[in-house]
């Protein structure tokens, strides 16, 4: 039997070892080529599942973009409504403001032309305090320097004395009553002379001593006291006046008559023109009235004086009024409307 070689086993066993190591490498590969594939399963579905999110997130924020475009809109529009409404505001701030100012301007303005017609500052002073009191309740910052010219034009406004129609043409009424029983010149009026006379005789006997009364007869006293009764009585017929102007001596009765109804309308026509602010034309008449009491009236009577004194009392008192034109105000007026 042939001997095997001494390196046999020892090259069996090299080979052995070398297959060993060849299978261990092998099944290692094989695990490792198996990680590797289920590493790669994982990440195909992690990519996958990234994919997934990755849409749903662009989805998301497709949709938050169109949300946040909308109320985006919805803000802008907003804005836009505000700003509209604070316009609105201030428009109709403005507007209120501006219906003031026109209301208490075209107010001031009639206020003056009724008073420059009438003469009368009532009607200024009414329009100035209604004035004061509407923008006291407006209460408007803007509108205080138009309160201070009105407060002001209505001090300036009371400050004017007045002529107080109603009682001059309840006096010129009065007087109007009066002139039927007032006493013309051309009227013989008896007056005080018979009873000075009735007194005159008295005179002389008083006078004399008491002695010589007691000495005389009695148909003396009866006879002196007789004669000169007669003698008054003959001086009574004839009467001497003064008479500054002799026509008024020869009205006769019907004259006398036309005379007061002239007389009449003339403080008539003197009442009228008071009432309507024509004060120029109420003199006038109330002058001629005056020389028509001094020409044919009896100066002396107490109705003539009484009637003579009312006339002078209206005509004193009837007067033109220079009404205050209230500039201050309306300048204000003028600077407010026109926003300064």
């Amino acid at each position: 039997m042939q001997r095997l070689p001494a390196w046999l086993p020892w090259a069996a066993l090299a080979l052995s070892a070398v297959s060993i190591a060849s299978l261990t490498l092998v099944w290692s590969t094989q695990q490792r080529i198996e990680q590797l594939e289920q590493e790669l399963q994982r990440r195909v579905e992690y990519t996958a599942e990234v994919k997934a999110l990755a849409s749903t997130a662009t989805e998301e924020v497709k949709s938050t973009g169109a949300k946040l475009g909308l109320l985006e809109a919805r803000v802008a529009e907003s804005l836009a409504q505000r700003g509209q409404v604070e316009e609105l505001i201030q428009s109709m701030s403005r507007s209120r403001d501006e219906n003031v100012v026109a209301d208490v301007d075209a107010s001031l303005r009639v206020a003056q032309q009724q008073a420059t017609i009438t003469g009368s500052v009532d009607p200024l002073i009414n329009a100035l305090r209604q004035a004061d009191e509407r923008l006291a309740r407006y209460n408007q910052p803007r509108l205080e320097r138009v309160r201070r010219a009105v407060i002001h034009d209505l001090e300036r406004a009371r400050a004017v004395s007045g002529v107080d129609v109603p009682s001059l043409a309840i006096k010129l009424d009065e007087a109007v009553r009066m002139v039927d029983e007032l006493p013309m010149l051309s009227i013989a009026v008896t007056g005080p002379e018979p009873a000075r006379a009735a007194t005159r005789p008295a005179a002389p006997t008083a006078s004399r001593p008491a002695s010589s009364v007691a000495e005389t007869p009695s148909w003396q006293q009866v006879w002196a006291g007789w004669s000169q009764q007669v003698w008054d009585d003959v001086r009574a017929l004839v009467r001497v006046t003064r008479i500054e102007h002799p026509e008024a001596m020869l009205i006769d009765p019907q004259q006398r008559y036309f005379l007061r109804e002239n007389l009449k309308l003339r403080l008539l026509n003197a009442r009228l023109s008071l009432l309507s602010r024509q004060f120029d034309l109420a003199q006038s008449d109330l002058r001629q009235a005056q020389a028509t009491l001094q020409r044919y009236f009896d100066r002396s009577a107490r109705r003539v004086t009484l009637a003579t004194e009312l006339i002078d009392l209206v005509g004193q008192q009837c007067r033109q009024v220079i009404v205050p034109r209230p500039d201050e105000t309306l300048a204000a007026l003028a600077a407010a409307a026109a926003g300064r």
